[in-house]
């Protein structure tokens, strides 16, 4: 007989392995095949591949490994493999409703194996399979991105209006925003961000999780002391970083580190990847900046990036009360009243428009909108081990990659908690980042 725990959990696996493939499929909604197939940036393979991908990990590690099935098309994984082909010649792909088909007839194995799996021994493979289908989906959402600023329609072009009317005319449902009068963005003249800083006391809290969703790179759970600190209540917005450009902060090495700067010059840039003019964008985070730019506006203010524990505690830790939070705002599951994921809103919005989701420190915006660069090279915990293999994590412990926290607009709810990391080199600015400072 099956214990109510482990047929519960299974449910909750269903859920989830459906809820994350319907985002999936809105994803591809519409799309042409030439977008389908196309790179948008010689570092990241084109969309269709990821939509492959997905499929051909889903059969390798719950059908063939677990279940000891024979391969589901077995012609698509070389192809679809993460090891074999390099980016440039993962463009030769079949058609949308080829791939999907693919998608479809692993699913059906995958949800006929999954009533009669030993989920109790399982139940960390199964939360990474679904949690790999929801990294991909993000990548897929900024590659898309990248392709319309290529094409001279990306959306931070659009008026709110516009956009929100061009996605409901495609059939795509928007969430209810948590603002009076549904107005989004909210007015600046109204409601200007000012530079808030949180001071969060010095202590010991826990950082890290042993859940089993958690991935290898965020075990062990461990205690980790801080000295007293300050933290902004949000992430730095258009409207703050234009003064760094109008200031000439591209052009002054004054701000910059040397590897900064170094970078600067071969990249030449002088404004942030998805940056904007418009003025209905001023209280949103600015995003598409790498490490270095961020470092430089610190500098340039005076504030510094906090520190990748610094960053989770002001997320998780509830000094009142002694307790940690897997949210910022408690145990309850992201919804589109606590914060900007999942592609509800497929752009960011303003850093002050969730307020049921700030953290016990009062701090806004830690969970979604934009992933926020942190001072911390990515490395293992204590107690590290490998899972479900060597390459997933380990071989990034390299002291190139830097932390990112908190999730983005596009991160879907499987892979968004205050303790997942993400992790890039210092000069990668086509992710959905920006940062918030600290001191």
């Amino acid at each position: 007989m099956i214990s109510k725990s482990i047929q519960s959990c299974r449910e909750a696996i269903y859920r989830d392995l459906q809820q994350c493939r319907r985002g999936t499929f809105k994803l591809f909604a519409d799309i042409d095949y030439d977008t389908f197939c196309r790179q948008a940036h010689p570092d990241f393979s084109p969309v269709g591949w990821h939509l492959g991908h997905i499929a051909y990990t889903e059969d390798l590690w719950l059908l063939q490994r677990c279940a000891g099935l024979e391969p589901v098309f077995p012609q698509y994984h070389q192809l679809f493999a993460a090891d074999i082909l390099p980016k440039k010649q993962r463009v030769f792909l079949p058609a949308l409703p080829e791939v999907e088909l693919y998608l479809d007839a692993v699913r059906k194995k995958v949800l006929d194996y999954l009533e009669v799996a030993p989920i109790d021994e399982q139940e960390r493979l199964w939360r990474f399979i679904i949690q790999h289908e929801s990294q991909h989906c993000e990548t897929v959402a900024f590659v898309l991105q990248m392709h319309r600023k290529k094409e001279g329609r990306h959306d931070t072009d659009l008026d709110t209006d516009t956009r929100i009317n061009s996605l409901q005319d495609r059939g795509i449902k928007q969430q209810k925003f948590p603002i009076p009068n549904s107005q989004f963005p909210i007015p600046n003249s109204r409601c200007p961000i000012t530079d808030l800083a949180i001071e969060i006391p010095g202590g010991e809290f826990y950082m890290g999780s042993d859940a089993a969703e958690a991935l290898d790179n965020e075990r062990s759970r461990h205690l980790c002391y801080l000295e007293a600190y300050s933290i902004d209540r949000y992430p730095v917005t258009c409207r703050e970083y234009r003064d760094f450009m109008e200031s000439g902060g591209y052009q002054n090495p004054d701000w910059w580190s040397a590897d900064g700067w170094k970078w600067l010059q071969v990249e030449a840039v002088s404004q942030p990847l998805y940056w904007s003019e418009n003025p209905a964008f001023n209280n949103h985070p600015v995003c598409g900046v790498s490490w270095y730019e961020a470092e430089a506006y610190c500098n340039f203010i005076g504030k510094r990036l906090p520190s990748e524990a610094e960053w989770e505690k002001a997320a998780s830790w509830d000094a009142t009360n002694q307790t940690y939070r897997i949210y910022p705002w408690g145990e309850e599951p992201p919804n589109g009243s606590l914060c900007n994921h999942g592609n509800n809103i497929a752009n960011t919005s303003p850093v002050d428009a969730f307020p049921k989701g700030a953290s016990a420190a009062g701090c806004y915006d830690m969970l979604g909108n934009v992933w926020e660069w942190t001072a911390s090279t990515f490395d293992a915990y204590p107690g590290f081990e490998s899972y479900p293999y060597r390459g997933y994590s380990q071989v990034y412990f390299d002291g190139e990659h830097r932390v990112l926290k908190g999730g983005s607009w596009a991160t879907f709810p499987q892979a968004l908690r205050s303790t997942f990391r993400n992790w890039y080199y210092p000069g990668v600015r086509q992710i959905i980042a920006g940062f918030r400072c600290a001191k």
